[in-house]
């Protein structure tokens, strides 16, 4: 059996243990595989075994894998920090957009989405800790981008992302997943149609998932190291 089959039974198996331990009901989230940087027979080997979600960092080379597997009927995610110069690209190409963190990117989007596509999803990027390096926005500016993205007809309010300071502790991780899912069931009062919580990656989808992630994003542990 491919390697990479292999990879993924794991990863589907540490989601439901992951959901049988937790100690509050919770769903067991959507598995999002972040290709970014692997070769397209990598995508194309999982898409074969029926998986569909598939998350994007770079939207050129994002673009470049859709348009060559369109005949597979996949569902393409940006998650990648969003430069305004390619928002057009992601709004085009995507059906779902994780890191929208700044009005000037709702502005964009709504701007490029064709009102001939189904509207595009969108997740608001919520900033938690306080790592320099990361995006993400306050959760009055993100309170601020859901007012506007609910009233663009190209565009479809679904929830937040995460992404936290990397760390081992388990604690700690819960700790900055909680402020996201409080953020999450805010925006939820206001919004009925927000379902989508995406955080949780390959080092602590096991606290993401008990914090209420509905959707958690690997690429490490199942795709193996990005080659460069």
């Amino acid at each position: 059996m491919n390697q990479i089959l292999i990879n993924y039974q794991q990863v589907r198996q540490r989601i439901t243990d992951a959901v049988n331990k937790a100690d509050l009901e919770v769903v067991e989230p959507c598995l999002l595989a972040v290709s970014k940087k692997h070769s397209l027979d990598k995508i194309i080997t999982l898409a074969k075994n029926g998986h569909k979600d598939f998350g994007e960092s770079y939207a050129q080379e994002g673009v470049n894998k859709i348009e060559q597997c369109q005949y597979l009927s996949l569902i393409w995610h940006f998650i990648g920090p969003i430069q305004s110069n390619k928002a057009k690209l992601i709004a085009e190409y995507f059906a779902w957009v994780h890191s929208v963190d700044r009005m000037k990117i709702v502005k964009r989007l709504m701007k490029f989405r064709s009102a001939d596509l189904a509207p595009l999803n969108v997740l608001l990027q919520l900033k938690v800790g306080d790592e320099a390096s990361k995006s993400g926005a306050s959760l009055t500016e993100l309170l601020e981008m859901a007012a506007a993205v609910e009233v663009a007809e190209t565009l479809s309010l679904r929830g937040i992302m995460c992404i936290p300071p990397s760390s081992q502790d388990f604690a700690e991780q819960k700790f900055y997943f909680m402020q996201a899912k409080e953020a999450f069931d805010v925006l939820k009062n206001q919004y009925k149609q927000i379902d989508t919580l995406s955080m949780g990656m390959s080092n602590d989808l096991e606290a993401a998932v008990e914090c209420g992630s509905t959707m958690v994003r690997v690429g490490t542990d199942i795709f193996g190291k990005r080659p460069y």
